[in-house]
């Protein structure tokens, strides 16, 4: 995970340089620039999620996860004000320095390059080691996370839960395709692809996986990368005038979506998956039709109707909100939750690969949308929100608090894969010893894990 992180760095600071080159007027170094970094940014938005997901506690695993939405929307904050800040250098009209849009594309080194060399400070992922057979090391940087002895039965029960982990993905590889378990090249690279092909050859897995895909696609086309990319752009064609004014109310942009992916993090798992991700699609579809009305109304002379414009800024702000609390972070724990454990991770990154394609047409088509039907657009993203809140209305089960067996149930799985699936997981449990050690097995002693937690400080959990 380590190295994977410093190449991707590297690899994004490239794209940087690349860009910070540009020369005559010409787009090219940008273009070229922009997709070496797409690269890295692509490598990393896969990598620092899985790594921070497999060093974190398990009892504060779920709320790491959650916060990672946050974290990008704090990114998105910053970087708008920045640029906001930094249009002033050497003044905003004729006589602004290069310096003004220099400085944004070359600051983004600095993060890459803390991120390069603080990543080998910090330990390597426990279940990395435990793949590559380096038990002692995985058990040793579990230790060192939880600030316990070797011998804490805190560190011997996640130890114990990271090697089951491991030997239940390898029976279950083994049981699903015996044919490709040699290890050669050959057979690894037919094993992932058979692995893949499941996902849509199995008519259960195949609901799963369009449910994942189809929730990132709506996810893209609310139009919500559409406000961020171009925001500047959007409101000067809203009437308003002078680039400082535009960028001021795209600033607001990352607030306002910073501030509604609080309430996700405290809500999503009593209010429910469904209930947030149709009252998102409503309010987003309703501000897209609102801004439209204005400006089909408004655009021939903004001048006239400075008010209308702010107004349909604020109906901006306000999808954007509702986007923050909704579909931004609900839309990634649907995708995670469909699957069944032994496809979750493949399963994700389809999904994942659905989010960027999106989200590559959406920042490629809306442009030249908008220069022809400049609220004709908002139409379609808001008549896309309402497709979207159907689909979840009418297609899509709630996940949350379902067992693997309801699962398998609301997609049709006649299979058993799902509970089949959980019965592997409680043999390598059983297998590892984590069941004795956890005193879940009738019998058994059970250690006294609070009280070695409590002892340095920290929360608790059991298996």
């Amino acid at each position: 995970r380590k190295l994977c992180v410093v190449v991707a760095c590297g690899v994004f600071a490239i794209g940087v340089i690349i860009q910070a080159l540009t020369h005559g007027g010409s787009y090219d170094y940008i273009l070229a620039g922009r997709f070496v970094t797409g690269i890295g940014v692509g490598s990393l938005s896969m990598i620092v999620p899985l790594y921070n997901a497999e060093l974190a506690p398990p009892e504060i695993r779920g709320s790491l996860v959650a916060l990672q939405q946050l974290a990008i929307v704090g990114g998105i904050m910053v970087s708008y004000w920045f640029t906001y800040g930094t249009q002033y250098i050497g003044g905003t009209g004729d006589s602004q320095s290069k310096a003004a849009w220099l400085v944004p594309v070359t600051i983004q080194l600095v993060p890459a390059i803390i991120l390069a060399i603080g990543i080998m400070f910090m330990p390597q992922s426990p279940r990395w080691l435990m793949s590559r057979g380096r038990e002692a090391e995985c058990r040793q940087i579990i230790a060192n996370l939880r600030r316990l002895p070797l011998d804490a039965p805190l560190v011997e029960i996640e130890f114990l839960e990271v090697k089951a982990q491991r030997l239940f993905e390898e029976r279950i590889s083994q049981r699903d395709f015996p044919q490709y378990q040699d290890g050669s090249f050959s057979s690894n690279f037919h094993l992932n692809l058979r692995e893949y092909s499941s996902l849509v050859t199995n008519r259960g897995n195949f609901k799963r996986t369009s449910v994942a895909v189809l929730v990132m696609l709506f996810q893209q086309w609310s139009g919500i990368n559409f406000i961020l990319y171009y925001a500047p752009f959007i409101f000067q064609r809203l009437g308003l005038s002078g680039k400082t004014i535009s960028l001021l109310a795209s600033g607001v942009v990352g607030i306002v979506m910073f501030i509604g992916t609080i309430p996700s993090v405290l809500w999503i798992d009593q209010v429910g998956r469904k209930p947030t991700l149709i009252s998102g699609a409503i309010i987003m579809g309703v501000c897209h039709f609102v801004v439209a009305a204005i400006i089909g109304t408004c655009e021939k002379n903004w001048d006239a109707h400075k008010a209308a414009g702010w107004v349909a800024v604020v109906f901006i702000w306000i999808f954007v909100f509702g986007f923050g609390f909704s579909w931004g972070p609900c839309g990634w724990i649907v995708t995670a939750e469909v699957f069944p454990l032994g496809l979750r991770a493949k399963g994700v990154s389809i999904a994942s690969s659905s989010n960027w394609l999106n989200n590559f047409a959406v920042a490629m088509a809306t442009p030249d949308f908008v220069t022809a039907a400049s609220w004709g657009v908002y139409i379609f993203l808001g008549m896309m929100c309402v497709f979207g809140a159907l689909y979840i209305f009418f297609l899509v089960p709630e996940t949350m608090g379902r067992t693997l067996d309801e699962m398998d149930e609301l997609f049709g799985d006649n299979s058993g894969r799902a509970r089949a699936d959980a019965a592997v997981l409680e043999q390598a449990f059983r297998d590892v010893g984590l069941l004795k050690a956890a005193g879940v097995e009738t019998g058994t002693p059970k250690h006294d894990i609070e009280d070695s937690g409590d002892e340095k400080g920290h929360a608790t959990h059991t298996a």
